[in-house]
C-alpha cells in the first residue's frame, strides 16, 4: 500500500477527504485505545525493547532495531529480534527462525535485513515467538514494531519519528498516518526518537510541542560509506518502502545524478516484467539500477546483481542518551555480557 499524498498535508490544510474520514478514524482510535490497555500475556524472562511507530510506515524502525542489536552484541549480550514478518506465511502458525536463505516474501523484508546481526524470530504471535527466542538462548529481545500491540509486555519502549513527515495531518488512519492519538502513544513511550537533520528536529519539535512530555534522542539513518563516489553519477533509483522520496533524496544529496525515479508500494514483491522495464529503461539512460537494502533482498538472485543496494545506518547525536537507556535496562534485570 502507498500512503496517500493528503495524510502528509499540515494539518491547517486538510481536505475534503481527510474530514470526511476523520469519524472512521475515531473508530480505528478508540479499537487501539481498547487494545493497548489491554493487560500483557506474558513477561518475558529477558528484557524486551520495542522499536515502534505512531504513524503507518516509513518512520525508519528498522535501523534502529540493527543499532539495537549490534549495541547488545558490543556488551557480550545475545540479542534475538522478533518481528511479524510482513504479509509472508512463516510465523503463521507458530514461531520461525529465520535464515539468510529464506525468501523475503515468507519472513519479510526487514527480517532478512535484522537476520545479518543475530537471530530472528517470525511470528504472528509475538508471545510464542518471544518465548522460542527466550527457550533458545536470547538474553535479551528487540521487537520491530509492535507498540501498539499489548500481548508481550515491554521493558524499553522507543517510538520512531521521522522529522520530515512528522505526524502527518494529525489525524488517524485511514483520514491520516496515525495509529493512534500522538498524546496516547507518547504517554507510553520510553522515549522518542527523531530522525532527522538538526533543523528538521527543530522544526518538528515546533510544530508537535507533545515531544516535551518524553525522552527525546535525535539521530539521522545515513547511508554507509562503501568506497563509491557517487557525485555525477547516472542512477535509475526504484524503492518499495513507505517513502521512496527519502531515498532519492539521499542519492541526490550524495552527489547522484537521478536520472529516473521508480516509486513501488511498500514491501511489493517485484515481478518479472517490471524488473525488465527497470533494466531496459537505465540501459537506455546509461544509467545504474540503485535501490535500497530492503528492496534488494526481495529481489530475484539472478537479478540481485544488477541493482546496487544502498546500505544506510543510524547514527545518533547523543548515543549516551540511548546507551544509558540500555545499561540501566540490563543492569536492572541483572544481564550481563558474556
Amino acid at each position: 500500500m502507498k500512503a496517500p499524498g493528503f495524510w502528509f498535508k499540515p494539518p491547517e490544510r486538510t481536505g475534503l477527504l481527510a474530514r470526511l474520514l476523520g469519524p472512521v478514524g475515531g473508530i480505528w482510535g478508540l479499537a487501539t485505545a481498547i487494545r493497548a490497555s489491554r493487560r500483557p500475556r506474558w513477561r518475558a524472562p529477558v528484557p524486551v525493547i520495542c522499536v515502534g511507530n505512531l504513524t503507518a510506515g516509513g518512520a525508519g524502525k528498522t535501523p534502529v532495531a540493527i543499532h539495537l542489536m549490534q549495541a547488545l552484541a558490543a556488551r557480550g549480550i545475545a540479542a534475538h529480534a522478533l518481528t511479524r514478518g510482513y504479509g509472508g506465511a512463516a510465523g503463521r502458525d507458530g514461531p520461525h527462525r529465520v535464515t539468510l536463505e529464506d525468501d523475503a516474501q515468507a519472513v519479510g523484508d526487514e527480517a532478512l535485513l535484522l537476520a545479518a546481526y543475530g537471530p530472528v524470530w517470525v511470528c504472528a504471535d509475538r508471545v510464542a515467538g518471544a518465548r522460542a527466542a527466550a527457550e533458545a538462548g536470547a538474553q535479551a529481545l528487540v521487537m520491530d514494531d509492535g507498540f501498539q500491540n499489548p500481548g508481550l509486555a515491554k521493558d524499553l519502549s522507543v517510538v520512531v519519528i521521522d522529522a520530515v513527515s512528522g505526524f502527518g495531518n494529525g489525524r488517524l488512519i485511514p483520514a491520516g498516518p496515525l495509529r493512534e492519538p500522538v498524546l496516547s502513544g507518547l504517554s507510553r513511550a520510553d522515549a522518542a526518537l527523531v530522525l532527522g537533520t538538526e533543523k528538521q528536529c527543530a522544526a518538528l519539535q515546533k510544530r508537535w510541542p507533545h515531544l516535551d512530555g518524553v525522552p527525546r534522542l535525535e539521530g539521522e539513518v545515513r547511508p554507509k560509506p562503501i568506497g563509491i563516489d557517487w557525485r555525477g553519477e547516472r542512477v535509475l533509483a526504484f524503492a518499495g518502502i513507505g517513502r521512496p522520496e527519502k531515498f532519492f533524496a539521499t542519492l541526490r544529496g550524495l552527489g547522484a545524478e537521478v536520472v529516473a525515479e521508480r516509486a513501488f508500494a511498500d514491501h511489493q514483491p517485484y515481478a518479472p516484467a517490471a524488473l525488465r522495464r527497470l533494466e531496459k529503461e537505465a540501459e537506455a539512460l546509461g544509467a545504474r539500477l540503485v535501490t535500497t537494502e530492503k528492496d534488494a533482498v526481495r529481489l530475484p538472485p539472478e537479478f540481485r546483481g544488477k541493482a546496487m543496494p544502498l546500505p544506510v545506518e543510524l547514527s545518533l547525536r547523543d548515543g549516551e542518551g540511548l546507551d544509558g537507556m540500555l545499561d540501566d535496562l540490563l543492569a536492572g534485570k541483572g544481564v550481563r555480557g558474556g
